[in-house]
């Protein structure tokens, strides 16, 4: 997942601040105007939400009336107070800004820096020039599968991340300008200086790398340069929900949602966690009641959005997350909130609190392995929530071989000149530093278009094989769209064939998994749990492409 879902999952934030007691007729000093996000309560009409907000002291920006989700602005300090007081709301989300969010890139161990050397594993034949660096294809039999199957242009798959950056030429042949939106303005006191006058980067950009990066695994075309994706040949749509800096807040996630049900997005995947925290609970005694209601409100708009992509024809996937823990039996969190306030030791209640929007409902969720086909160290898993596995990169794997701690144990994939430039990693005139050499790659067109490449690792990187898979199976099996175009298939039957054909892979002998030998703690000892049908490291087993088209 990105930002602070480590190794390659990206996070953000959205801090749905909420609730105290104060009375409806309380008055505060004006201040400067405060962006909120709100929720309605369920059942809920349009209007009276509307009424309710601008009872609160709000003004509504934008709204989402299909999940009851607003953008409000008010500069009464109590407005938060007085949308709590109100029973048709139950929720005030304030941005509250504690200083500019480091441009992350994993949690775990990753990034952009230079390692020793080494290719790692090696990836399938060669189909495009830097192919037989993807292990991750040959390992999901991607590249077995385009004999049958190598996706459908009226197959779409939506980029719910940082953007996505449409000037490399592996992506621009698969890219939709027509369909692609930002939902997420730059918000300068996080972002930094907004690029463009309405702070609205323009699609076919990405300032962070991350969503880029999930593209290109995803659907990179195989035309000769750079490298492919798992669905070389489908569509690829940028629904902007993530900031330049990496945080996810609610109302850019939940719009980008509903606009994928709305226009027939067959595919989308989420690489992320939505911030402030990493567990939303509906009731933790850690919290304050204004902690508690704003998490309430944004377990209860995920879901809403979630419910509504799905019964729209959009398959869901997501990142695991990058914590190293049980989804089953999480350990205390010490990480929230991470955006708004100070975060604090909160234990988590299993039963009441979830990972949004891995947990969310209809959401496959996808653990992360490494080149050896072991659970990566940082990769959540438990029976609860995994799904299934895929490649999402190791840098620790191979031990005792000489490829360990060696960058191609991690996911080669498209990224952003731009950051590259501004991380040192790429000069001014686009050639690859002494600083990114072995870690990225330039290749060009015969007509001089270069486009870059880089590595990364994390649960962030798993997802976008099994979305690609996906993509496929629609592709594969899918019937006209009459109402969109393209093809469509119901998500529940891209479900169970991709489940149905996964790779069944058992646990480990002996099940509980120690990692100190790579040089973590028992903290990421892991047990795996149940059967080799399905058991919390693999779930229904490794994603197969070759399988799912048809494949034996």
């Amino acid at each position: 997942m990105r930002r602070r879902l480590t190794a390659g999952a990206i996070v953000t934030a959205t801090g749905l601040a909420f609730l105290s007691t104060v009375p409806a007729t309380a008055t505060a000093a004006p201040s400067a105007p405060v962006d909120y996000t709100v929720v309605a309560a369920d059942g809920v009409s349009a209007a009276d939400a509307a009424a309710a907000i601008a009872a609160a002291g709000g003004t509504i920006v934008s709204s989402n009336d299909a999940v009851g989700v607003y953008r409000v602005t008010a500069a009464d300090a109590q407005f938060e107070s007085r949308a709590a007081a109100s029973g048709r709301l139950i929720g005030a989300s304030a941005r509250r800004a504690i200083g500019y969010a480091p441009n992350a890139i994993e949690r775990v161990e990753t990034g952009l820096n230079t390692r020793t050397g080494g290719t790692g594993q090696h990836g399938p034949a060669k189909m495009d020039p830097l192919d037989d660096k993807l292990w991750g294809l040959s390992m999901v039999r991607a590249d077995k599968a385009r004999r049958i199957e190598a996706g459908d242009h009226g197959v779409t798959v939506g980029i719910l991340d940082t953007g996505l950056d449409a000037t490399n030429p592996d992506l621009a042949p698969n890219y939709s300008s027509r369909l692609s939106r930002n939902f997420a303005p730059d918000l300068p006191d996080i972002d930094g200086p907004c690029e463009v006058a309405s702070c609205l980067d323009p699609t076919g950009t990405d300032d962070d790398g991350h969503g880029t990066h999930t593209a290109g695994t995803i659907g990179a075309a195989a035309n000769g340069v750079g490298l492919s994706g798992i669905a070389p040949k489908v569509t690829l749509v940028e629904l902007k929900g993530g900031q330049d800096s990496g945080y996810f807040f609610l109302d850019p996630v939940v719009n980008a949602l509903t606009y994928a049900g709305d226009h027939g997005i067959d595919v989308v995947n989420m690489s992320f966690y939505v911030d402030p925290w990493l567990y939303n609970c509906t009731a933790n005694p850690a919290d304050s009641p204004t902690a508690q209601a704003e998490q309430r409100a944004i377990i209860t708009a995920m879901r809403r959005a979630l419910e509504y992509a799905h019964r729209r024809g959009v398959s869901l996937f997501a990142a695991l997350g990058n914590n190293h823990e049980d989804l089953g039996a999480p350990r205390t969190d010490t990480s929230s909130p991470d955006y708004g306030g100070t975060p604090y030791s909160r234990p988590i209640d299993n039963s009441t609190c979830w990972d949004l929007p891995t947990e969310g409902p209809h959401v496959i969720g996808v653990s992360s392995l490494g080149p050896s086909g072991r659970k990566s160290d940082f990769s959540n898993y438990g029976t609860e929530q995994t799904s299934v596995a895929a490649p999402g990169g190791w840098f620790r794997d191979g031990f005792g071989t000489p490829t360990f701690q060696t960058i191609g144990n991690e996911i080669l994939s498209t990224y952003p000149v731009k950051v590259l430039k501004e991380k040192g990693l790429v000069d001014a005139d686009g050639n690859v530093t002494a600083a990114g050499t072995g870690t990225v790659f330039k290749d060009c067109t015969k007509s001089g278009v270069c486009g870059y490449y880089t590595y990364l690792q994390g649960t962030s990187m798993a997802s976008p094989h099994a979305a690609g898979v996906g993509a496929l199976i629609v592709s594969r099996y899918g019937v006209r769209d009459f109402r969109n175009g393209g093809k469509t298939m119901l998500p529940d039957l891209v479900e169970r064939q991709l489940y149905r054909t996964a790779a069944e892979h058992a646990c480990p002998d002996p099940r509980l998994q120690s990692y100190v030998q790579e040089g973590r703690s028992t903290e990421f000892d892991a047990y795996c749990s149940g059967g080799k049908q399905f058991n919390g490291f693999y779930g229904f087993g490794i994603v197969d492409a070759y399988a799912a088209v048809g494949g034996h």
